[in-house]
Formats: structure tokens, C-alpha cells, sequence
């Protein structure tokens, strides 16, 4: 029941927090911003703890997904039925590509594939200088809704941004709990045992590979119209150090650990920034500190309390 409860209980949280007080519009951009980045996170949680694939390129997945906005934005296609199918399809594609050559390593080798091909993400986007190269893009709009501009309301843009994350929770929840989960979570602790049993593990984890990517295009799309901005850091190398410190600080076994670890990461980050301009020096020994006081992150202190 905590692996239900407990992830309904964050959701909840950020779902009424626009209604206790936190309804100013930097308030709600933080918000927002939390809440795609643990998308983000959760679709990484899918597969460092049920793959077992650390990926250090998982930002780029994100980047692509924002950079399909902005290129459909400054060809003046803004609805979302045409422009979320096609980041969707850009994220999975670059994922699928990716992880047909790095799925085939592992361990050390793996992160730096990924890596890798992160980093040629990141520098593609910077020579696009049809697009803004390093000094990013800006939206003319944000991306329509039916031919409405929903999304420029704060609150329905929060709403969308909290179901988006429940959703990606839910169904990374099912897909774990599925046969195709039992065969990843299988692979990951023994490969050879599952080959054994007649089954190869590259084809579901290239799947689950493509999976997580196509969840980070989504989260791409909302981040671009979060912020009304593209530009080549949201496919950084440090982006997605970043996003894997969060499912860590969470807890890497558990998808709803991930979101708990977002929350807590940005809030820190934002709240350190405001007492002092040196804050990274603050900020990264007392990340680590952390990480190595509480055994299974945040969600396994917390459920150690409850249980």
C-alpha cells in the first residue's frame, strides 16, 4: 500500500498547493518547473531501477522533445495535436538510435555511450544557428490547445503539468508490475538466467530504452512552454547529472522516489540560491552528504518511519 499511498500523497501535495497560498506566478513557475523535471526523473527511475541502465544522456531525450517545439514554432506549427506526436516521436527515435548501440555494453561503458551521444545532441543544438545556436530560442507563443491558448492560463497549465506527471508514474508503474517489467527487473540481476529461459533481454531493453525517451520528450514539450525558451543546456551533460542525482537522492528502486527526490532537489537548489551567491558549494557536499547518510534515498527514509 506505500507504493500507493505514498506517491499519492506528493501528488496531492503539488496538486493543492496552488490553493494554500503558493499561487503567485513565481510560485507557480517553480511549481511547474518541479513537476516536469520529476517527469523527467521518474522516466529515468524507470530505468536505472528496473532496467538497471544508468544513462547520463537521459537529458537529451528531453532537449529534443523541447527543440521539436521550437522548430515547429518558428514554422509557425504550434497545435499541440501536431506538435506533441512529433517531439514524442524525435525523443523515442534518438533513444531507440542510442540504446540499439549502448544497451549492447554495460556498466562504465554504457554511461559513457550515453554520454556520448548526449553530448552530440547538445552540440547539434548549439550549431543550429537558424534557431539561436548557443543563445537558444524563444517562442513566439505558447503550443495551442484545440486552437486555444490553454496553456498561457497558470493554474490549467499546472493542472496539465500534474496529471502529465501522475500519468508517467502510473503507467511506468504498470509496465514494472508487467510481464515485460519482470523481464527487465530479471535482466538486470541476471542476464545469462533470463537468456536461459529462452528470453533476450536487448529487445526489452532497447523497448523500455525508447519508452523512457518518448516520456522524456513529453516532459521536453511542457519545459519548453514553461519556460517560452529552447537552448542547447537543457541537453547538457550536467542536465542530466542532474536528473540522475534525483532518482539517487530519491531512492533508485522506486519510481515515486524519483518525484520525492525532484521536489526536494529543486527546492534546495532555489532556497540556496536565495541566501548566497556561492550556493553550488553549499548545495553539491550536502547533496553526497545526504546520499550517503540515508540508505535507499529519500522514499526509503520516509517509508522507514511508516513502516
Amino acid at each position: 500500500m506505500r507504493e500507493v499511498w505514498l506517491p499519492l500523497l506528493v501528488l496531492a501535495a503539488l496538486g493543492l498547493a496552488p490553493f494554500a497560498g503558493f499561487a503567485a506566478s513565481y510560485e507557480m513557475t517553480l511549481m511547474a518547473r518541479i513537476m516536469i523535471l520529476a517527469m523527467a526523473a521518474v522516466s529515468l527511475s524507470f530505468l536505472v531501477g528496473g532496467a538497471g541502465l544508468a544513462s547520463l544522456g537521459h537529458a537529451a531525450s528531453v532537449g529534443v522533445g523541447a527543440y521539436a517545439v521550437a522548430l515547429l514554432d518558428a514554422h509557425g506549427v504550434t497545435d499541440a495535436a501536431r506538435v506533441l506526436p512529433v517531439a514524442i516521436g524525435a525523443a523515442t527515435l534518438f533513444s531507440l538510435v542510442t540504446g540499439a548501440i549502448a544497451i549492447r555494453t554495460s556498466g562504465v561503458h554504457f554511461i559513457m555511450i550515453t554520454l556520448a551521444f548526449g553530448q552530440m545532441a547538445f552540440f547539434t543544438a548549439s550549431s543550429l544557428s537558424a534557431y539561436g545556436g548557443d543563445d537558444g530560442y524563444t517562442l513566439y507563443s505558447r503550443t495551442e490547445v484545440a486552437g486555444t491558448r490553454l496553456l498561457e492560463n497558470r493554474l490549467v497549465f499546472h493542472v496539465i503539468c500534474l496529471g502529465a506527471l501522475a500519468l508517467t508514474w502510473a503507467g511506468c508503474a504498470m509496465l514494472l508490475a508487467s510481464r515485460f517489467g519482470r523481464v527487465l527487473r530479471a535482466a538486470r540481476q541476471n542476464a545469462q538466467r533470463v537468456e536461459a529461459m529462452g528470453l533476450a533481454p536487448y529487445p526489452f531493453r532497447l523497448v523500455g530504452f525508447g519508452i523512457a525517451g518518448g516520456l522524456g520528450g513529453v516532459a521536453g514539450v511542457l519545459l519548453a512552454n514553461a519556460t517560452e525558451f529552447v537552448s542547447p543546456a537543457m541537453l547538457s551533460w550536467q542536465r542530466s547529472g542532474e536528473l540522475l542525482f534525483m532518482v539517487i537522492l530519491g531512492g533508485a528502486g522506486r519510481l515515486w522516489g524519483a518525484m520525492l527526490g525532484a521536489v526536494v532537489f529543486v527546492l534546495l537548489e532555489t532556497w540556496l540560491a536565495e541566501i548566497t551567491p556561492h550556493w553550488r558549494m553549499i548545495f553539491g557536499p550536502l547533496l553526497v552528504i545526504s546520499v550517503l547518510l540515508m540508505r535507499g534515498g529519500l522514499s526509503g527514509l520516509v517509508e522507514r518511519r511508516h513502516g
